[in-house]
């Protein structure tokens, strides 16, 4: 047999030998080792991908409920402002509700205060009246009684009678 490069037949079987155990090994290495380690990048690739997929969802379900929540605060706004509104005019009403009522009392009062006032008025002058009656017949009585006679003071108590019944009727 011939060399080949000059290299022995036996380092040429060693050669080959050991070129078909690393061939085996590496089979055997890349089905227990590289396999499952291929596996778990898988896994963890998909992994990934799921959590990407799931934090996209995440953040258009979180801008959803941001607008819808933006939505119902400017909803809430505009309802304290109808509140506000609406509570506003329900005071102005109220109050001019109560000014009205209390318009109303005074002018009672004052209507009563004035009916009081010619009544106490119509009382005062009666009263006037009577006081003036009684001094002027006290007076007249002492007139009377030192310059008047029996006759003179009979034909003036009958005109006075008929004075006052006249006046009396006339009232």
């Amino acid at each position: 047999m011939e060399r080949l490069f000059d290299l022995s037949p036996q380092l040429l079987f060693d050669t080959a030998l050991l070129a078909i155990a690393v061939f085996v090994l590496f089979t055997a290495m890349s089905y227990l080792l590289f396999e499952p380690a291929r596996k778990m990048l898988e896994k963890r690739k998909e992994k990934i991908k799921n959590d990407l997929e799931t934090a996209s969802k995440d953040k258009e379900e979180a801008a959803g409920l941001k607008a819808e929540y933006e939505g119902k605060l400017k909803n809430a706004d505009r309802e304290v402002d109808d509140i506000l509104s609406t509570s506003r005019q329900r005071a102005l009403s109220n109050e001019e509700k109560i000014l009205e009522e209390a318009r109303a009392e005074a002018d009672r009062m004052k209507s009563q205060a004035q009916k009081e006032i010619a009544l106490e008025k119509e009382r005062v002058r009666d009263d006037m009246k009577k006081e003036m009656v009684q001094l002027a017949s006290a007076m007249a009585g002492k007139v009377v009684s030192a310059s008047m006679n029996t006759e003179v003071q009979d034909s003036l108590v009958e005109e006075t009678l008929k004075e006052m019944s006249e006046k009396t009727w006339e009232n």
